[in-house]
């Protein structure tokens, strides 16, 4: 999923804030490493009491806190490329009604490309209910892997979660194994203690 680049202007920009806005990328950092890239957002109640403290809008504070969550969201992510192949999966693993299946793996030049396929009886679905109880995942394959989700998209039975992953996995990935984790909240900070792994052969 390609993000839209923000338009920048340095047009009125005054010289008098450099200083500034360099000790606040040094507290940004300071505050990444410190919170081991789970960011977390301030309770409201202090939210409420900087708002007053500084003479800040409390949304205003909300929404700058709320951007800095976001870090892992501005990360450059890769844009696969250049199709060779695809390779054969075809894994599947049941869990409380619903059948999570990995089929294949898409390959290209500088990305791999894994699409996690849940499927359950659509019976007692609705647009409304579906909706309210999309969880989001987080695919793993160890570190030497990045493995950001692109994009989620489905609709009654049936939901489909994209992950891009570079560097690309090897045509051999017997031994491998992917791991996702499911998670109630868009930045993966609420597990449900769901884990789906599936054993590549």
């Amino acid at each position: 999923m390609k993000r839209n680049a923000i338009k920048r202007s340095s047009n009125n920009y005054y010289e008098q804030l450099f200083s500034i806005d360099e000790q606040i990328c040094t507290l940004l950092k300071q505050r990444k490493e410190l919170s081991i890239d789970h960011p977390g957002f301030p309770p409201d109640e202090v939210l409420s009491k900087w708002a007053t403290k500084f003479d800040l809008y409390e949304e205003y504070l909300s929404s700058l806190f709320g951007t800095v969550r976001m870090h892992e969201y501005f990360k450059p992510q890769v844009e696969p490329s250049g199709f060779r192949n695809h390779l054969p999966v075809l894994k599947s693993a049941e869990v409380d009604g619903k059948f999570y299946t990995v089929t294949f793996i898409r390959q290209f030049e500088n990305a791999s490309v894994v699409h996690l396929n849940i499927d359950w009886n659509e019976t007692n679905d609705t647009r409304i209910n579906l909706h309210l109880n999309h969880n989001h995942f987080a695919l793993s394959i160890g570190q030497a892997y990045d493995c950001p989700i692109d994009r989620a998209s489905g609709s009654t039975g049936n939901i489909v979660h994209t992950f891009i992953v570079s560097p690309p996995l090897p045509d051999d990935i017997s031994g491998m194994t992917l791991v996702f984790k499911e998670y109630s909240d868009v930045f993966n900070a609420k597990v449900t203690g769901l884990e789906i792994v599936i054993h590549l052969e």
